[in-house]
């Protein structure tokens, strides 16, 4: 569905992206901190952000949760969370070394491409990883199967790739990128390597392509797009650009609506509100309270798709997690 025309009584208004906000997977992981904070009490540690969002993370905090950079850091005979960006084995090693009770909060369609690296990695084939150097889901998947895996990060760095067996070759790429980048990625491969084959399924989010598809068909027309969302949510970045690239005149990121800078109105009519998969609804409506009270009150949806997806909790939640870490500390 495409905006309808605005009241002509009002020459500002705002086109509200949707979908937007908490994919399922966001969703899972992050109501799994909390009914493991009410299941086992606090401390619940969790190891990096458990999604990639200042505000939920310090939401997290205030109730319990007590998030670490590295699985070395949290005490022995403790719980600790992996974030929905998922780990690479070594961490579950990890953890077991320091006898610690584990609950994983990866994204199910984050476990997928893991599973497909170490499928195709059994299989004895180069796999081409298309995402961001350093991003936590890259670092977990590329610990499936290290000796088989090079990270491309985008187009410019296909010149850089070289394989062993060009009819032995895979893509495979992060969750949370431009569609758009990542198949001009795809192309550029293609060209270097045309045996290059593709995974099974499309490894990009329904969830990000859902945002992307809904901010494209807003770009068009708005002066300025606001994108809530943190400056380390890799879906969020994209969708300033995906804005942009779609004919906005000007789009920003921001975490809160205190941020947003009233200069960026001037001249503006039309602003375009979204936010990431990782941004609770409560700070969209900060938003839009703000662009209110600035005389944008004229609210229209820009819907590119139904969302009905849910993943299940954890199945560690089923379980007396604090039982089993007493028992790990028990043996020799």
């Amino acid at each position: 569905m495409t905006a309808t025309p605005a009241s002509p009584s009002s020459d500002k208004r705002v086109l509200l992206a949707a979908p937007r906000g908490y994919c399922a997977g966001v969703d899972r992981a992050v109501i799994a901190v909390e009914k493991a904070l009410e299941q086992y009490g606090s401390p619940i540690y969790v190891r990096h952000e458990i999604v990639h969002n200042k505000y939920v993370v310090q939401t997290l905090e205030k109730k319990g949760a007590i998030f670490v950079d590295e699985t070395a850091e949290v005490p022995e005979g403790s719980i600790v969370m992996f974030s929905a960006h998922g780990v690479a084995p070594t961490v579950h090693q990890e953890a077991a070394e320091r006898r610690l009770a584990t609950i994983d909060a990866t994204c199910p369609l984050v476990t997928k491409v893991h599973k497909e690296a170490v499928r195709f990695a059994n299989e004895d084939y180069d796999i081409l990883l298309i995402g961001h150097e350093g991003h936590e889901e890259v670092i977990g998947t590329s610990g499936e199967a290290p000796d088989h895996i090079t990270l491309v990060d985008g187009p410019d760095d296909v010149a850089n790739v070289t394989v062993r067996d060009d009819s032995k070759v895979v893509w495979l790429s992060q969750t949370t990128l431009s569609v758009d980048e990542t198949m001009e990625t795809v192309d550029k491969l293609k060209e270097k390597f045309p045996k290059l084959i593709s995974p099974p399924s499309d490894d990009i989010c329904y969830a990000t392509q859902n945002r992307q598809t809904a901010v494209k068909q807003m770009g068009a027309e708005a002066d300025l797009v606001i994108v809530v969302g943190s400056k380390n949510s890799s879906n969020s970045v994209r969708l300033v650009e995906v804005a942009l690239g779609a004919g906005a005149r000007d789009a920003h990121l921001v975490d809160f609506a205190e941020e947003i800078d009233e200069a960026w109105l001037e001249g503006v009519s039309t602003v375009g509100v979204t936010s990431g998969a990782s941004v609770p609804e409560v700070l969209v409506e900060g938003v839009l309270e703000w662009l209110a009270g600035r005389g944008f009150e004229d609210v229209e949806l820009v819907k590119s798709a139904e969302e009905s997806i849910t993943f299940s909790l954890p199945k560690e939640l089923r379980r007396d997690l604090r039982a089993e870490a007493a028992a790990l500390n028990e043996k020799p």
